[in-house]
């Protein structure tokens, strides 16, 4: 038995946009593996990533981040999100660098690298503007005083997170920028020794050189998927996943036959297919009577609401029967943008999203065209 759907991954699309990338700036790259790889994988990515060249690897859950060191020894590891009550001690024994932001979590890594018994290395994040984690700049410098006043802690780095770097002419990255660089200068002042500064995700490296500093944290990006909609090919990335279900079912319907749920849509005469992907997979119902699928050359709409496990496409002329594989996306399109348009959200939900029953092949299979099959 098989499950009637499958995310093809493309390690070798990874390696690509890793290198293409890089190959933009003259930081240190950080791959951002974060929710399981964006749904792609956390630990096949990062091992992919690593051979690419990247020398860091972001995962924003801590428990995730040590479960990933543990697989894929090398690469500089950071993370940031924790609970305030969790004992950090095996995430510094394991030699993962942790952001901070208070000193309420300056005090909580201090116990944990007390108890492990070594130092641990902290990046101190400033809200620059996102106003999500991140010292105020108000409270910046006691902050900076009581981290220099823990012997515990190293302090590596300062770090912040742009709010509209993917809008490449709005004012707003260059104010944060300005606004780290102040940061970090009082930080400076008031002691902090030698560090890196990073700011840049992947919208900041790639429409925003300014702000690339000493280390560059790739997320979407790497997965083949501009931050910004655009056509991956524009920026030389590649899709590195391809989702594809078999068809169900076919049947002809007469002219006015009502579809799914609602009677949203009526259609024919015509032939419909019956796709065993639904919402409970991460299929978006909110793209329900918008978005498309490819089968054999042709792009088809999907009809009707979008189920639970299951949704209808209209296949009109073309030939299909149970069995055939439909592409809902992937590198030659349709693309998980499309689906992001459809259902009025960004490409990261598409991927991120979908559902752990629907199975993960890797491969590593050769890009040209920019494409691969």
């Amino acid at each position: 038995m098989h499950y009637p759907a499958r995310a093809v991954v493309n390690l070798a699309a990874i390696r690509h946009n890793v290198a293409t990338l890089a190959a933009r700036t003259d930081a240190a790259f950080m791959a951002v593996v974060k929710a399981d790889g964006y749904g792609h994988g956390a630990t096949e990515v990062a091992r992919a990533a690593a051979e690419a060249g990247a020398t860091w690897i972001g995962v924003a859950q801590a428990t995730e981040a040590l479960a990933i060191a543990r697989e894929v020894p090398g690469p500089t590891m950071l993370t940031w999100i924790y609970s305030p009550t969790a004992d950090l001690t095996p995430v510094v024994q394991a030699g993962i660098h942790i952001s901070i932001s208070t000193p309420q979590q300056a005090a909580q890594v201090a116990a944990a690298a007390s108890k492990a018994g070594v130092r641990a290395q902290v990046h101190l994040k400033i809200d620059t503007g996102m106003a999500r984690g991140g010292s105020r700049i108000e409270d910046w410098a006691a902050f900076i005083r009581d981290v220099l006043g823990r012997r515990e802690l190293e302090p590596v780095a300062v770090w912040s997170h742009l709010a509209r770097a993917d809008e490449p002419h709005d004012p707003t990255t260059a104010a944060q920028l300005e606004l780290l660089e102040r940061a970090d200068a009082a930080a400076v002042t008031l002691g902090l020794g030698h560090h890196i500064r990073h700011l840049a995700a992947s919208a900041g490296l790639m429409f925003h050189p300014a702000t690339h500093l000493d280390l560059v944290r790739a997320g979407v990006a790497i997965y083949g998927l501009p931050p910004d909609g655009s056509h991956p090919r524009e920026h030389g990335l590649v899709p590195a996943m391809r989702l594809e279900a078999e068809i169900f079912q076919v049947k002809h319907v007469p002219a006015g036959t009502p579809v799914s749920y609602g009677h949203i849509a009526t259609v024919g005469p015509t032939w419909l297919a019956d796709i065993p992907l639904g919402y409970a997979d991460g299929i978006p119902r909110q793209a329900s009577n918008a978005a498309v699928v490819g089968l054999n050359g042709h792009t088809l709409p999907q009809v009707g609401r979008i189920c639970m496990d299951q949704f209808v496409i209209d296949l009109g002329d073309a030939h299909a029967a149970a069995g055939d594989t439909v592409t809902l996306f992937g590198p030659d399109g349709p693309f998980a943008e499309d689906w992001a348009r459809a259902a009025g959200t960004i490409n990261y939900t598409i991927v991120t999203q979908l559902g752990p029953r629907v199975p993960r092949v890797y491969l590593d299979a050769p890009i040209e065209g920019g494409t691969w099959n």
